[in-house]
């Protein structure tokens, strides 16, 4: 999770130019005299990740440890104590969501029409470069595997013509959906229960797109993993079709285009949603690299586009940050 979000540069470079919060939550401190040690020290995970991301971009040769980011994690997320192997997406929500949370208590920003929006109706990095809006929620998309490609253990075979593709994933998430006979409208004219359908349309895409492919599912009380490959683009993903069809609305967070091209995957090996071992491919400055725990190796676009990718971020080729969002001098 680290090295993919170590290479979206404009999030990297702003965690990693903030000052040393240490000293901001020292005074913060002072005022909770009557708050607990544990609640007191909640406010220390963008400063270890800022530490964290800074000893990344050294230079150095040789590997680090995350020891104190883990022990920050430890802290703040109890549901993640231990050494158990945990769900990567899950992991993802909790810290960007404590990123943001812990940004707004830290740092000023200004209360202006802005169209980044997070909880509590404010604004953040994190908001403004992961924060898009599905119908009033910012949200992560997580993408279902249409059944017909469910059951499918790898890639078709020579001859198959279906390959299940990201676009089929996307369609799925998008596509009219026949409620059940539990969910029925209450329809306002007749005032009886009418069959209805529903639709997922996205209003506003973020700077940096997180897919989410599910490929864990319940069956007979067991989690089982799906290990159908998906086809996914590496530059020129457009998402101008799952979006509303208003120029202002799908021109997105920061009025770009809806162009987006790969920057880092989160593959999953192994059976099942507790166990197994996560590896990823992150790309800097066109070269891709491969993170497997202390490891780091190069590698070309062509073993990353065969990869059985879990989640998938997508950086948006038009990215722009308001001004505000431009940490400088300190300020």
């Amino acid at each position: 999770m680290v090295p993919s979000f170590s290479n979206i540069h404009q999030f990297c470079g702003y965690i990693k130019q903030l000052p040393s919060l240490e000293e901001k939550t020292t005074k913060t401190k002072r005022h909770q005299n009557r708050k607990s040690r544990s609640e007191e020290e909640d406010i220390l995970l963008v400063e270890e990740l800022r530490k964290t991301l800074c000893a990344l971009w050294q230079g150095t040769k040789g590997a680090i440890s995350p020891e104190s980011l883990f022990t920050v994690i430890w802290k703040v997320v109890p549901r993640f104590r231990g050494y158990q192997q945990q769900d990567a997406h899950e992991f993802m929500r909790y810290l960007l969501d404590r990123l943001h949370v812990e940004l707004l208590t830290l740092l000023p920003y200004p209360n202006i029409d802005s169209p980044f929006i997070g909880p509590k109706g404010k604004s953040t990095i994190v908001t403004a470069i992961f924060g898009g809006l599905l119908q009033n929620e910012v949200n992560y998309l997580s993408l279902d595997i249409p059944p017909q490609f469910s059951t499918r253990g790898s890639k078709p075979k020579d001859g198959e013509s279906q390959v299940c593709r990201l676009a089929d994933c996307l369609s799925s998430f998008t596509d009219v959906e026949e409620l059940e006979d539990t969910e029925l409208y209450m329809c306002s004219n007749c005032k009886l229960r009418q069959r209805s359908t529903k639709k997922f349309w996205i209003r506003r895409l973020p700077n940096v797109l997180c897919l989410h492919i599910k490929r864990f599912r319940w069956q007979s009380f067991f989690r089982v993993k799906l290990e159908t490959f998906v086809e996914f683009p590496l530059t020129g993903l457009s998402m101008n079709k799952y979006v509303l069809n208003n120029l202002h609305e799908t021109r997105g967070s920061g009025g770009g285009s809806n162009e987006y091209d790969l920057a880092a995957v989160i593959v999953h090996h192994g059976s099942g949603a507790g166990s197994g071992h996560y590896t990823s491919y992150a790309r800097n400055e066109g070269q891709w690299f491969h993170f497997n725990d202390s490891t780091v190796t190069p590698c070309d676009s062509t073993t990353v586009a065969k990869c059985k990718a879990y989640i998938l971020f997508y950086i948006r080729r038009e990215f722009k940050l308001p001004e505000y969002l431009t940490y400088k001098n300190g300020k």
